[in-house]
C-alpha cells in the first residue's frame, strides 16, 4: 500500500513539474510545434502505406480496396535468389565505405585544425566543402571522363599498368571502388565539419599542459584530440551502422550499368527497377519494410553496445 501511494505521489509530482515547465517555457514549446507537425505530416502519416506489403496492391482499387495477401510478398522476397545478391552488394558497399571512407573526414579535420594560416585554412575548407554541393549527375560525368581509358586524364596511368582498354566504371572488379572513391570525394570535406566542431570543444588547457610536458603535435593529437572527440566518432558510427542497408540511390543510378549489376545492384536500385519498371508495388514495399526493420534493429544494437562500453548513446 505504501509503495502504491509513493508511486502515485511521484507521478503527481512529475505531472506538476511538467506543467510548471510548460507554463514557464511555453514559447519554446510553441516554436517546437511546426517541426513536430512537419515530422508527423511527412514522416509518420505516410507510414500507413506499409499495408501495401500485405496486400495485392492494385492502382485502380487503391490501398484499402486491394485484397489482403498476408505474408505472400515476404515469402516471395526470401525465395528470390536475386534478392540475396542485392543484399550482399548493399552490405559490402556500405562496409567498404565505413572502413575506407569513414576515417577520411576525421583525418581532414585534424589536418585543417593544425593549419595556422587563417587565409589558407579558409581556402582549404572551401575547396573541400565544394563537392558536397554538386549533384551526382555532375560528379558521375566527371568520374566517367576522368576514368575513361581513351580520353580520361588518367589514360597514361592506365596504360602504364597495362589497363589501356579498361573502363573502370563498367568493370566488375573496380566498380565498388569507384563508388567508394566518388562518395569520399564528394562528402569528405562536408563530413569533416562535425569533427572540426568537436575538436574546437576540447579544452585548450589540455594542449597547453601537453606542450609544457614536451608533447609534440602527434602526441597531442593521439592523447588529447582523438580521445576528446571519441564520443562524436562513436555517435557517427552508430548512425552509419543504422543505414547499413541503405545506399545513395542517386549515386549508384548515375554510375552503374547492366555490365556491373552483379556487383553494383543494391536494394535501392533493385526496388527502383522492380517497383517502377515492373509495377510490383507490393513486393517492393515488402523489401522497403524489411530494410527499415533491419536498420532499426542494427541501430538499437549499436546503441546498446555503445552504452555497454561507456560511450554516448542516441537515447
Amino acid at each position: 500500500m505504501e509503495k502504491v501511494e509513493l508511486t502515485q505521489k511521484r507521478a503527481h509530482h512529475t505531472r506538476a513539474r511538467w506543467l510548471l515547465d510548460l507554463k514557464r517555457d511555453y514559447v519554446l514549446y510553441l516554436l517546437l510545434l511546426p517541426g513536430l507537425a512537419a515530422l508527423l505530416l511527412f514522416k509518420y502519416l505516410p507510414m500507413y502505406g506499409v499495408v501495401i506489403a500485405f496486400k495485392d496492391f492494385n492502382l485502380i482499387s487503391g490501398i484499402w480496396g486491394s485484397p489482403w495477401a498476408g505474408f505472400k510478398h515476404f515469402e516471395e522476397l526470401f525465395r528470390a535468389p536475386k534478392f540475396y545478391s542485392v543484399l550482399e552488394n548493399t552490405l559490402l558497399i556500405n562496409f567498404y565505405k565505413l572502413v575506407f571512407q569513414f576515417p577520411l573526414p576525421i583525418l581532414l579535420a585534424l589536418m585543417i585544425n593544425e593549419v595556422r594560416n587563417l587565409m589558407f585554412k579558409r581556402f582549404a575548407q572551401t575547396i573541400t566543402y565544394l563537392p558536397h554541393f554538386l549533384s551526382w549527375v555532375i560528379i558521375s560525368a566527371v568520374f566517367i571522363n576522368v576514368l575513361s581509358p581513351q580520353t580520361g586524364i588518367l589514360k597514361n596511368v592506365f596504360a602504364f599498368f597495362g589497363m589501356s582498354h579498361i573502363m573502370m566504371i563498367a568493370d566488375e572488379r573496380f566498380f565498388r571502388g569507384v563508388l567508394v572513391a566518388s562518395s569520399a570525394w564528394k562528402e569528405t570535406g562536408w563530413s569533416s565539419i562535425i569533427y572540426l566542431s568537436a575538436i574546437l570543444a576540447v579544452d585548450p588547457q589540455l594542449f597547453e599542459a601537453a606542450k609544457i610536458d614536451g608533447a609534440g603535435k602527434m602526441r597531442q593529437i593521439w592523447h588529447i584530440t582523438l580521445p576528446g572527440i571519441r564520443s562524436v566518432i562513436v555517435f557517427i558510427i552508430m548512425l552509419r551502422i543504422g543505414t547499413a542497408l541503405g545506399n545513395d540511390l542517386e549515386q549508384v543510378l548515375m554510375l552503374y550499368s547492366p555490365f556491373v549489376y552483379s556487383v553494383g545492384d543494391v536494394i535501392g536500385t533493385y526496388v527502383y527497377r522492380i517497383g517502377l519498371g515492373q509495377m510490383k508495388y507490393s513486393f517492393t514495399t515488402a523489401i522497403g519494410l524489411f530494410q527499415s526493420l533491419i536498420g532499426m534493429a542494427l541501430i538499437f544494437g549499436a546503441n546498446k553496445l555503445s552504452k555497454k562500453f561507456g560511450e554516448r548513446s542516441l537515447w
